[in-house]
C-alpha cells in the first residue's frame, strides 16, 4: 500500500508542478467566456469555454488533492477532466479545420468565378 502511495505521489509530480498553469488557463477561458456571451452570436458559443476553463480548474484542484493526499481517485478525476477538455478541444480544432478547407474552397471558387465574368465581359 504504500508503494501505491508512493508512486501516486511520483506519477502527480509533473501535473501538480503546472497546477498554477491550469488554473490560470482555466480563468482565463472563463472569462473569455463571460466576455464571448456579451455578443449576441456569442452567446450561443460562451458555454464551450466556461466549460473546458471550470474543466482546467477542477482538473487542478484534483491533482492538488491527489498530490497532497497521494489519492488514486483524486488522480483519476483529474485526468478524466483533462481527457474531457482534450476530446472538446479536438472536436473544436477538426470543426475549425474543415471550415476553414470549407471557406478556402469557397473562396477560391468565387475567385475563379469573378475572373471568367470579367474576361466574359
Amino acid at each position: 500500500m504504500d508503494n501505491e502511495k508512493a508512486l501516486i505521489g511520483e506519477m502527480t509530480l509533473p501535473i501538480f508542478q503546472c497546477k498554477g498553469w491550469l488554473k490560470l488557463i482555466g480563468v482565463l477561458s472563463i472569462i473569455g467566456g463571460i466576455l464571448t456571451a456579451l455578443t449576441i452570436i456569442g452567446i450561443l458559443i460562451a458555454w464551450l469555454p466556461i466549460w473546458q476553463g471550470v474543466l482546467l480548474y477542477q482538473s487542478a484542484s484534483a491533482i492538488e488533492e491527489a498530490q497532497h493526499n497521494e489519492s488514486k481517485e483524486a488522480l483519476l478525476r483529474s485526468l478524466n477532466k483533462l481527457k474531457v477538455y482534450f476530446i472538446i478541444m479536438g472536436v473544436l480544432m477538426l470543426i475549425w479545420l474543415i471550415l476553414m478547407v470549407l471557406g478556402v474552397i469557397f473562396g477560391g471558387v468565387g475567385v475563379f468565378m469573378s475572373m471568367a465574368q470579367m474576361q466574359g465581359m
